[in-house]
């Protein structure tokens, strides 16, 4: 007697009998289909030239052999009739169908197919673009251009269509160095976008600046901060950087964006950190207030028994923070040394002639002119903010003038309704390096509904926790409404997380029983992940996970610049861009290179 022996099959084989079933029933519909329209045509044909009119339906003879049923039509209406206008209308409804199949069917790897996304296809998108930007309105779906639509993501795998964000979508994208970050989303987005943009970044030469640079001229102004000469930018314009530091808060602002560029989240908070960012606050705001420049501070910082930013605090009418900075300067001398060359720390970049040019005003302004972000939240200009990492860089004034422009923008959505139209797009690019705004998780959860759409991009989540701290992170993730996961995760317990938060999908099991009475055969249903830890590890380049607010995660094919229409228009520009660069910095004499001189 032979022994019960089970055999587990692959999914893939319990499509089989399905299969051959639905070819069964989809073959009878065809033909029951086909002759019936050659009957209908037949008798229309037959009536259109006046001979008798309906013939009895005899659906296979009028496919087969038309000629009986119809004796007086000539042989090439009976062909057309009963042949090709069928066939017509066959293919046409096979193709109609199958593309209403592929929008409205779920997808059996438990992933998200065009139904799910439809808020972000075409369609749903315009119609949303329509609500949220007033210079929209009255304009029907179809009619809205695609770059009016919303950020563009990418295409769905499978079928293509493009998937894009709303304007009021915040997005967060998480992808190692070389797996499309730029190219697949930064670039595109900047190219794209409607309105005004700011990009931060630490490269120029054959990145988002120069790939970037000529299309966005022909929009609007280009303004570009270049303090450490990373494309070695002439100085044509300044930015008053204590513009926004004439009351507490702004100073308070201000002092943070200097020590978040300076320190860790774990040591932002101790005793020496927290007196440092005080006194900066304190001395920010006297100059401020006075009309003094930044460099000013440096000077303060300096001499610790310097009265002037007492006074000048006093004279403003601020006695509580002139009380606190008296009680700094006037405590113990270790204390105070240590407070004040803590700060010094913080403001060291500012040492930098050539750095706090770009922040101070000229001696003269006929060539450098004065960028004020409430009129650039309202244009359509584009605000390059390039910097160094590390040590000595100057990413607390690329932060501090990002989140001057972001806020700003807020203020001048708010005169106008609620919103920004046409919106502004921030690609915080490289963010937890040259653009470490300390409170952006908590600036996420308005800028959206502002139109004010903030995309951070990192190139790993624990670069995210060294900056905002695990708590900060987390809400970044939380609040992010559009999330981007490209290849290169190689944090295990962070791919880990992505796999369990795309979940599980159930998977049919045909299992076949031998035994001495002959085969039997049974489907059970089993749970398995939609996509493992390693599998995500694996996603390959060009690819990115889409994990959007209520909406089912779903694989996308990035959308890189270099493979669009225009791809060659944007090269050429990007090579004579980084050529003006080399020749910019042929040009400077290794000597006396004063990074910061007007052109």
């Amino acid at each position: 007697m032979a022994s019960p022996h089970t055999d587990t099959r692959s999914p893939s084989i319990t499509t089989g009998t399905d299969f051959l079933l639905h070819l069964l029933i989809g073959g009878t519909a065809l033909v029951v289909g086909g002759s019936s329209l050659a009957w209908l045509f037949g008798n229309t044909a037959n009536l259109l030239v006046g001979h008798d009119p309906w013939a009895a339906y005899r659906p296979t003879d009028a496919l087969l052999c038309p000629e009986e049923l119809w004796p007086s039509l000539p042989g090439t209406a009976l062909i057309t009739a009963c042949h090709v206008l069928p066939t017509v209308v066959l293919l046409a409804a096979g193709v109609g169908g199958v593309k209403w199949w592929l929008r409205h069917r779920r997808s059996g790897s438990g992933l998200a197919g065009p139904r799910d996304l439809a808020a972000l296809l075409p369609r749903r998108s315009a119609a949303r673009a329509i609500d949220l930007r007033p210079g929209l309105k009255g304009c029907k779906p179809r009619r809205v251009p695609a770059d009016d639509r919303g950020v563009l993501l990418g295409s769905l795998k499978p079928g293509g269509e493009e998937v894009r964000s709303s304007w009021e979508d915040v997005l967060l994208a998480i992808m190692a160095p070389r797996s499309g970050k730029t190219s697949g989303l930064a670039i595109p987005a900047i190219l794209r976008a409607p309105g005004p943009v700011l990009l931060t970044s630490n490269k120029a030469a054959k990145d988002a600046f120069t790939t970037t640079l000529t299309a966005r001229s022909e929009v609007g102004e280009v303004w570009t901060l270049d303090p450490q000469q990373i494309a070695h930018t002439p100085r044509t314009m300044w930015w008053d950087i204590l513009a926004d530091a004439r009351d507490l808060a702004g100073a308070r602002r201000l002092a943070g964006h200097f020590v978040t560029a300076s320190v860790n989240e774990s040591s932002a908070n101790d005793f020496w950190s927290t007196a440092a960012a005080n006194t900066l606050t304190a001395l920010f705001l006297a100059a401020s207030t006075s009309g003094r420049p930044i460099t000013d501070v440096l000077s303060w910082l300096a001499s610790p028994a310097d009265r002037t930013p007492v006074d000048l605090l006093h004279d403003a009418g601020l006695e509580s923070v002139a009380a606190q900075l008296h009680g700094t300067v006037a405590g113990a001398v270790e204390t105070r040394d240590g407070i004040f060359e803590t700060a010094r720390q913080y403001a060291a970049c500012l040492l930098d002639p050539g750095i706090a040019a770009w922040v101070t005003p000229p001696k003269s302004m006929r060539k450098v002119r004065e960028f004020r972000p409430q009129e650039f939240a309202t244009g359509r200009d584009t605000l390059f903010l390039l910097s160094k990492d590390g040590g000595g860089s100057a990413s607390a004034i690329i932060a501090a003038a990002a989140d001057a422009v972001m806020r700003a923008a807020v203020i001048q959505a708010e005169r106008r309704g609620g919103r920004l139209d046409p919106p502004l797009l921030a690609i915080l690019d490289e963010a937890a390096n040259v653009c470490k705004i300390q409170d952006l998780p908590d600036l996420y959860s308005h800028l959206g509904s502002r139109g004010v759409i903030p995309v951070t991009i990192l190139q790993s989540y624990r670069q995210g926790v060294r900056v905002w701290g695990e708590a900060g992170m987390d809400a970044l993730w939380s609040a992010a409404t559009i999330k981007l996961i490209g290849s290169g995760v190689d944090d295990a317990d962070f791919a880990d997380k992505l796999s369990r938060l795309v979940g599980d999908h159930d998977v049919r099991t045909l299992s076949v029983s031998s035994s001495s009475s002959g085969k039997s055969s049974s489907v059970s249903m089993r749970q398995q992940r939609v996509l493992a830890a390693d599998a995500i590890r694996a996603l390959p380049k060009g690819s990115a996970l889409l994990l959007a607010t209520g909406v089912r995660p779903a694989l996308l094919d990035l959308r890189p610049w270099y493979r669009q229409p225009d791809a060659a228009r944007h090269s050429a520009a990007s090579a004579r861009a980084t050529a003006e660069i080399t020749e910019r910095a042929l040009r400077k004499s290794p000597r006396h290179g004063d990074f910061g001189t007007v052109a």
